[in-house]
């Protein structure tokens, strides 16, 4: 829903910023390491991913579309919220992270609050093969990411692995998201 916002930083918290766009003040949570080189009055731009569930809607910024790619990726594996993403898109470059997920190294992944073993054994599990096909800038070459696909999805009632294995199944050369998800909901209406 809000893919991008331009203004100016209005106030700045631990884990987050306020982006004043046109005199809306916008809560953003980033990563520390994003909000290290920003200052109050500093003009800012951030790629956002808007999460929504039944008790908040939250934005999440990234100053790069690949860090915002990336972050989707983890928050399409189910029990990986945004705030953990977050913390784990935070620990270092999208290069370094893909890299340590393409290797197994799950102890990196684990220096984040609230991944333990499990989940970080989940998050290489089923990111190995994915991070193998991320190009330099981020973006998936065999399969474009499907987050917010994946949540319109599941805001129409179905299940997230339902919607994701129906996602799996969309041909690569059906392209846009409404496009994607009439096939995704042509595919669940047949099971």
């Amino acid at each position: 829903m809000i893919a991008h916002l331009t203004g100016t930083v209005s106030a700045k918290g631990g884990v987050f910023l306020v982006l004043e766009v046109h005199g809306v003040g916008y809560k953003v949570h980033a990563a520390p390491r994003t909000l290290d080189g920003m200052s109050v009055g500093d003009p800012t731009s951030l790629h956002t991913h808007l999460a929504v569930r039944e008790d908040a809607m939250e934005l999440f910024g990234f100053p790069t579309q690949s860090e915002l790619s990336f972050f989707e990726l983890l928050i399409g594996i189910s029990g990986i919220g945004p705030r953990s993403a977050l913390g784990i898109v935070g620990l270092d470059s999208v290069e370094k992270l893909a890299n340590a997920i393409a290797h197994g190294d799950v102890t990196y992944l684990t220096k984040v609050s609230g991944v333990g073993k499990k989940s970080a054994e989940k998050i290489v599990l089923e990111l190995r093969d994915k991070v193998a096909t991320l190009d330099v800038r981020g973006r998936e070459d065999t399969r474009r990411d499907e987050g917010d696909t994946l949540e319109a999805l599941k805001a129409l009632g179905y299940r997230a692995d339902d919607a994701r294995e129906a996602l799996r199944q969309v041909p690569d050369d059906i392209e846009g998201q409404g496009a994607r998800i009439k096939e995704a909901l042509r595919l669940l209406s047949h099971h």
